[in-house]
């Protein structure tokens, strides 16, 4: 199984990286959504730990930033129903310390927030792992902070929209937004603070 690839960050497009070993062999990775190889350089050196998934007609890669993250992806495709996509749309929709809480307090409607996770699959999640994630963690201050668009004003949700529609992947737009302080701002005070810091 192929375990880590050390190499140069030769392309990065939303979803995978291509990383280019010293022998010449360039392996397409696929990555969540706000990973830390999107903060990488093209031809910088870069280490990605890595899970081989071998279907009848496939074999992919997934690549992360260290080994929890890689552990918790192959933790999370243990639960009953949840492959190695379902797995990525999950990480990238809760990184870090707050899918380990999410599971650890039971929160299955955060889960539910990774496209193509409904209900039942986000209270499996749960049932199944509860017990291996151990108690929820206080937040990591390094991580971005997402804002809840249920929760969110129409400024930002609007804003939220408008980034994506620019490009920008939810991930990074959500962690921008959330970052932003100040109350009654417009969708393009939003727009404009939120242009300055991606």
């Amino acid at each position: 199984m192929i375990r880590y690839i050390k190499g140069a960050l030769h392309h990065t497009v939303s979803g995978d990286i291509i990383v280019e070993t010293p022998a010449g062999i360039g392996f397409r990775i696929y990555i969540p959504a706000g990973s830390a190889f999107y903060k990488v350089a093209e031809g910088e050196e870069t280490a990605v730990y890595t899970s081989l998934q071998v279907k009848e007609d496939s074999l992919s890669l997934y690549g992360f930033a260290d080994r929890d993250e890689l552990e918790f992806f192959e933790l999370l495709i243990t639960v009953n129903g949840i492959g190695a996509k379902g797995a990525m749309s999950i990480m990238s929709a809760l990184p870090g310390s707050q899918l380990r809480n999410a599971i650890a307090m039971g929160d299955a409607k955060a889960i539910q927030k990774a496209n193509g996770i409904g209900k039942k699959t986000a209270e499996r999640v749960i049932l199944e792992l509860k017990d291996k994630v151990g108690p929820a963690e206080a937040p990591d201050s390094s991580e971005p902070a997402y804002i809840d668009e249920e929760e969110s004003g129409d400024s930002r949700s609007e804003a939220l929209a408008a980034l994506i529609s620019l490009g920008y992947t939810r991930s990074e737009a959500s962690s921008v937004i959330g970052k932003i302080k100040g109350e009654n701002l417009t969708v393009e005070d939003y727009i404009k603070l939120a242009l300055r810091k991606l």
